[in-house]
């Protein structure tokens, strides 16, 4: 079989301007980045936002593997799909982030057959958004500093500022840094550090702003830092949030790219789950719900990061609701949280599989809690056996869930046909939908409910660093006590630790810090080893990228 980038190469996409017309998008409203690739004008998002919603389809996971269990690839191809069973559909996903590509899972933009093009672009470069939300956010900071060094007019103590500079890369090295070193006119010596771009605050304002009113509003409510008296300093109080608006204002269009088939993707805005809210902007979301009968869209990671931020922040946030989730489990996973190792998941291992799928059962449990109509996709790899496949369908029967086979990756379109079916009869069934939150009357109880009903957790338990912040928090104003929870952990596990798999009991989670997003309208909770820059592997997947000599990228995935 070809590689991905060699199927991405063999593809004949349409003209950008066919797939908008299929969506009954006009050529005027697209502002062409290429022939494959298009922003949406502004005044047309206006004038599609009194048409009425069409279904909106969540895609999550169980507890992945470090490699990935093919979720994008089963939204993309579940998209693919559709059309063959007679449904309007669109793709709504996340943009991919240097770090993963350069580092050990590859690109964002789906794999085998079910892959969205312009891949090399998708995973690269792609319209410049990530470097506009990189160039925002250290635009702030770089005021920040200029102020410090042109007589600190805002009096901020240079040891209590909270914001960071960021950069889309996986890089160890720039977590813990000094600034300011060489002298007066380098400006203020002071312990600063970076985080990866798709876990900046930058970030997930730019996918929870409704529109440019909203993002400069919530820019300016950025907490910068305190000053010496122990008061905030905002954003806003810098005068730079025009600025920052500035150089994201073409970002803040979303971006049309299409799949293999032609079935069209808004693809705009990228914060991981791991360690941000793991969903692509409200503003795509709300579009692509506008233009089609199905809208398809996916979280990041397992169902207790991305699916569980999506349901309790995205969507009361957008006022959306999904009518369906689908589930995505595959073998090799499964037979991960059986305890085998992740160089052997590839092997036959009925005994792990059977022990690993208590996993999906902790996911499914989860997922129907929120009201909704859930389908299990079995993601099929080619190492799997009929026997283990079997296993996996049998238990879905058992515990009375809907499930299909998914063949996207190896057939495309025609591989998720069954998958499609199964979708389209869950749209149409009563959904009742709820977040787990509602009705949770402080940060504590949030977290509480969160790790209790969807960790599976016996307590959460605070070190003496996050009480501190906390308080401080609220004691810049008590409402900031209803503010919505961002949990910041590891996708290894149910749990904080990414060594305790399958369906880990009797467990607590730490909370090692609290963070304030008073720009995204959250807090971040973290916990265990999570930290907001990632490092390379030991073998990045950089070391397998190379260009020809004619200008073709290969050794993408």
């Amino acid at each position: 079989m070809m590689t991905d980038i060699e199927i991405a190469k063999a593809a004949k996409p349409l003209h950008i301007r066919e797939v908008a017309a299929g969506l009954g998008i006009p050529e005027d409203a697209l502002e062409y980045y290429g022939k494959y690739k298009a922003k949406l004008e502004e005044g047309f998002i206006q004038e599609m936002s009194s048409r009425p919603d069409g279904k909106l389809v969540l895609v999550t996971a169980i507890s992945p593997t470090p490699m990935g269990e093919g979720k994008t690839t089963t939204t993309v191809g579940l998209g693919e799909a559709m059309p063959l069973v007679g449904q309007k559909a669109i793709i709504a996903l996340r943009e991919p982030s240097l770090g993963p590509v350069f580092g050990i899972k590859g690109g964002a933009a789906g794999g085998g057959y079910a892959q969205v093009l312009p891949m090399e672009d998708i995973n690269l470069h792609f319209t410049g958004d990530m470097h506009a939300i990189t160039a925002a956010n250290n635009l702030l900071c770089a005021v920040l500093d200029n102020s410090l060094q042109q007589g600190n007019p805002l009096k901020i103590d240079t040891r209590r500022i909270l914001f960071k500079r960021c950069m889309d890369m996986n890089d160890r090295a720039l977590r813990n840094v000094i600034v300011g070193l060489g002298g007066r006119v380098n400006g203020v010596p002071r312990e600063d550090g970076f985080q990866i771009t798709v876990a900046s605050e930058i970030m997930a304002i730019f996918c929870l702003a409704t529109d440019m009113a909203d993002l400069k509003r919530r820019l300016g409510n950025i907490l910068v830092a305190y000053n010496t008296e122990g008061g905030p300093v905002y954003a806003k109080d810098l005068k730079c949030v025009g600025a920052m608006a500035a150089l994201l204002r073409d970002a803040f269009k979303p971006n049309l790219v299409q799949t293999l088939t032609g079935t069209p993707c808004l693809m705009h805005g990228g914060p991981f789950a791991n360690i941000a809210h793991g969903c692509n902007s409200i503003r795509a979301t709300r579009l692509a719900l506008k233009l089609a009968d199905i809208t398809i869209t996916e979280a990041g990671f397992g169902s207790d990061l991305g699916a569980e931020k999506f349901l309790d922040i995205k969507c009361p946030t957008a006022g959306i609701a999904p009518s369906c989730i689908v589930l995505v489990a595959t073998v090799r996973a499964l037979k991960y949280n059986g305890g085998v190792a992740k160089d052997k998941v590839a092997e036959p291992n009925m005994a792990a599989l059977e022990k690993g799928i208590v996993n999906l059962a902790a996911h499914l449990a989860n997922m129907q809690k929120y009201g909704v109509p859930v389908v299990v996709a079995i993601n099929r790899f080619p190492q799997d056996t009929e026997e283990e496949l079997d296993y996996i369908a049998a238990y879905c029967k058992e515990q009375g869930a809907e499930f299909a086979l998914s063949e996207v990756f190896a057939k495309g379109a025609e591989g998720g046909v069954e998958l499609a079916k199964k979708v389209v009869e869950a749209v149409k069934k009563p959904s009742a939908f709820r977040s787990i939150v509602a009705g949770c009357g402080s940060i504590k109880e949030r977290l509480d409910t969160i790790a209790k009903t969807i960790y599976g957790a016996r307590e959460v338990i605070y070190t003496p660093a996050a009480e501190k912040a906390l308080r401080d928090i609220l004691a810049l104003d008590p409402a900031m006590d209803e503010k919505p929870v961002c949990v910041a952990k590891t996708q290894y596990s149910l749990s904080d630790d990414p060594g305790k798999l399958g369906r880990p009991t009797d467990f607590a989670i730490t909370v090692r810090d609290i963070r304030l997003s008073n720009g995204a309208g959250f807090v971040v909770a973290l916990t265990g080893d999570i930290m907001t820059m990632p490092g390379l592997p030991k073998a990045p997947a950089a070391q397998g990228i190379d260009v020809d000599e004619k200008g073709d990228i290969w050794g993408l995935f």
